[in-house]
């Protein structure tokens, strides 16, 4: 009889309380999942780019599209499309000991690029939280070609 009981009562016993749980475990891995999947590439605010620019001498790397780029980017930053990072190496190698601040479109990105430059041995390589939106919308300096 007490078993019976202890089944009726078990919180596990029901198909909507397994359901809640899947549901659970789920939104657990999906809040996880830019931590698995980022391959270590940390993000950073406005606030921390700006101060790697100027006390740490970073480099402002867009990778966005050139229209984009042209659209509006960071000074002095330089300008390589994401698809063309493995074939102008050359231009970046010598920043490799330098911090290194990665542009995106939008704080959309697939990290191959940032990814790319982490396995090459960059010491130091972060994505702006939010991309060029995020710096738009602090209102911080833009330049257009």
């Amino acid at each position: 009889m007490e078993l019976s009981i202890f089944q009726d009562h078990f919180i596990f016993s029901r198909l909507e309380n397994l359901l809640f749980l899947f549901a659970a475990i789920v939104s657990g891995l999906m809040l996880l999942w830019p931590l698995l999947s980022g391959g270590g590439i940390k993000e950073v605010d406005t606030r921390q780019a700006v101060q790697l620019i100027n006390y740490q001498d970073a480099l402002v790397l867009d990778v966005r599209d050139d229209s984009e780029f042209a659209s509006g980017h960071l000074p002095n930053a330089k300008h390589v499309p994401s698809e063309k990072i493995e074939e102008r190496w050359g231009e970046l190698e010598k920043f490799k000991q330098k911090p290194v601040v990665m542009i995106y479109r939008g704080g959309v990105h697939s990290n191959s690029a940032s990814l790319f430059l982490k396995k090459n041995g960059f010491v130091q390589v972060v994505n702006l939280m939010g991309g060029i939106d995020s710096w738009k919308r602090a209102g911080l300096p833009l330049v257009k070609r």
